[in-house]
């Protein structure tokens, strides 16, 4: 054979060993990780351990004490000496149970503090992970994460390392008892040793795969519940319940098979360590007798054995356990850690201005924006938006007029040219301070489970009560507030279920009123509302924007007629821009617009009938 060919034929052996390595390192710096957060409890694991160290004898000695108790005093008819090992084994099993009471107890502890600092973390990094993130994973998996994810790490940092201490060190006491008492019986229990440990590799790494399966079909599971619950409304609109249910099923089928399977490799592991333990019992007792018949062995020594096969096999089932449950928490914690370890779009601030108030103007240059790679939303956008004007963005659906207000709140990085405010690039100023000068009311209002002050005051939580109800009343939500049971105090369902799309935004228009903002950004604000709350926002805003710098998007022009300047987009393009009287004067795109909302006009068949109408 060449040597090119014996290469080949060492190159699976060495690919499986360099994966081995790569995934025993991976496990290594999850485990470091996870230390992390064990480390400030340190001084109540210091407690934990120590406690557990200084009791992991006292199972291993109660067969010794039943040993001299048989041999020492019950076949010596010494009641007396019988009396006091009874006491001491009694004291073993209560100092025992309360060793135990207090490591459960204290682990407990440790787990749950450390969980709360795992989910707080989760949830504080999530708040900073930018919207493009969520755009390509689900909610439901996101979910997934601080929930089934971190109770898997709530088991083992609760009740899995220091428990394998505990168990490491009582097989340790076991097996030198043992061996003080009788060393030839403690070799055939050690002998069954080597079958035990390939079993345990074999069923871990099998077992391991099926948790990682399992854990992947229950994210799989909550994203769809997730998103079907959300959409339940459409879903019944469009009579698909009999379909999603099949989808459903179909996803539940496959976390039911892979649970499944783990419970057939549980199903096949534990009796077979039951088997070996009974016949390392058996092998015991059959040599035992031997050396009974030939006086070589006493009873006390047999009882003594016969118990300590059955601790010394306890503790493997429990390291079993517990390495299942860390190899779980393990594949957990790899996807915990890699969702913390994400940065994509996470602001630097090193180097960044905070910009306190906008004086001068915010200048859009050459700007190309594309959600993905070069399908372009926005293309050579340019215009300057200066301190104290109101300019309007009209446009047909999907013309690119929220996503520069997601450009503006730093929502999404642009691909191309310059944004800036006042000079500085945008890029340069945090995304906090842009924030706070830039309030949105958005059309899809958002509302929070709580009480409507709450949600009013979501920007402002400091506001005042009266300053709060100020707002209230020049918006005109104030009038709806007041006849809802317990008025700022009535407590809103998820996403504002049992108020109507126009109470909803004006609750918005509230809640932008509260936070202050420098610059008043209305998208689509009056387009789910009644011609009647439509009057009460024009009024509100009317005064709103007259001492601020604003941002008009809608599809009404109506709403943007007063507007000191009118910005056209079409397909991503600026194709018109100038006043009312200037637009309507050109008879361009906006004009035709004009008229396709104006039907009383006379010019509008016209309109409806050029090649040049915007779709």
């Amino acid at each position: 054979m060449s040597n090119d060919s014996t290469k080949k034929s060492f190159r699976p052996q060495q690919d499986d060993t360099l994966q081995k390595e790569k995934k025993s390192s991976v496990d290594r710096y999850i485990i470091a990780r996870l230390f992390r957060y064990i480390k400030p409890y340190n001084k109540l694991v210091a407690i934990a351990v120590a406690i557990t160290i200084a009791g992991s004898f006292l199972g291993p000695l109660r067969p010794y004490l039943t040993k001299i108790a048989i041999d020492d005093y019950i076949a010596r008819g010494n009641f007396k000496g019988l009396t006091v090992i009874s006491l001491y084994l009694a004291g073993a099993i209560l100092l025992d149970g309360v060793k135990q009471y207090i490591t459960t107890w204290m682990t407990q502890i440790i787990g749950q503090k450390a969980v709360f600092d795992i989910r707080m973390d989760i949830f504080t990094h999530l708040q900073k992970l930018p919207a493009r993130f969520y755009d390509r994973n689900p909610i439901g998996r996101l979910i997934t994460r601080t929930t089934n994810d971190v109770e898997s790490l709530n088991e083992m940092l609760s009740s899995g390392i220091i428990t394998i201490l505990g168990d490491l060190l009582q097989l340790l006491f076991i097996v030198v008892l043992m061996a003080w008492i009788d060393w030839q019986l403690t070799i055939i229990v050690l002998a069954i040793l080597p079958l035990m440990i390939y079993a345990t590799i074999a069923f871990k790494n099998r077992v391991r795969i099926a948790f990682q399966d399992v854990l992947t079909h229950i994210a799989r599971l909550n994203t769809f519940f997730q998103e079907h619950l959300t959409g339940m409304t459409i879903v019944q609109l469009f009579n698909r319940e009999k379909r999603e249910a099949g989808k459903y099923a179909a996803i539940n089928a496959d976390h039911r098979d892979a649970n499944i399977r783990t419970v057939f490799y549980f199903s096949i592991y534990y009796p077979l360590i039951e088997v070996l333990s009974s016949a390392a019992a058996g092998l015991v007792i059959w040599y035992s007798g031997i050396r009974l018949l030939k006086a070589d062995l006493t009873i006390g020594v047999v009882v003594s054995f016969v118990q300590y096969i059955w601790l010394f096999f306890r503790p493997l089932q429990h390291l079993s356990d517990r390495f299942n449950v860390i190899q779980t928490a393990i594949a957990s914690s790899d996807r915990i850690i890699r969702l913390l370890d994400e940065k994509e779009g996470i602001e630097d601030h090193s180097g960044l201005n905070d910009l306190d108030s906008f004086k001068e103007c915010i200048e859009f240059k050459n700007l190309w924006f594309a959600y993905e790679s070069e399908n372009w939303v926005l293309k050579d956008i340019s215009f300057t938006l200066r301190h104290g004007e109101k300019i309007a963005i009209v446009g047909a659906t999907g013309s690119g007029k929220t996503t520069l207000i997601n450009i503006i709140s730093k929502l999404y990085p642009f691909a191309k040219g310059s944004v800036t405010i006042d000079g500085i690039p945008l890029q340069q100023i945090t995304e906090l301070s842009v924030r706070k000068l830039v309030g949105v009311v958005m059309q899809d209002v958002f509302l929070f489970s709580g009480t409507i002050r709450e949600n009013l005051a979501f920007g402002n939580p400091d506001v005042t009560d009266e300053a709060l109800k100020d707002a209230a009343r020049v918006v005109g939500a104030d009038r709806f507030i007041q006849q809802l049971p317990g008025g700022y105090q009535y407590r809103v369902l998820e996403n504002g279920t049992g108020l109507s799309s126009g109470q909803k935004q004006l609750i918005a228009f509230v809640r932008a009123l509260l936070y202050n903002p420098e610059i008043l950004v209305l998208d689509e604000a009056t387009s789910s509302v009644d011609t009647e709350t439509e009057s009460l926002i024009d009024a509100a805003t009317a005064r709103l924007m007259s001492e601020r710098t604003s941002i008009i998007i809608a599809h009404r022009l109506s709403t943007v007629q007063k507007a000191d300047r009118i910005i056209v987009l079409h397909k991503g393009v600026i194709r018109e821009t100038g006043n009312h009287q200037e637009l309507l004067a050109k008879r361009g795109l906006y004009y035709k617009l004009y008229l396709l909302q104006h039907p009383e006009q006379t010019f509008r068949e016209k309109a409806l009938n050029s090649t040049d109408c915007c779709p």
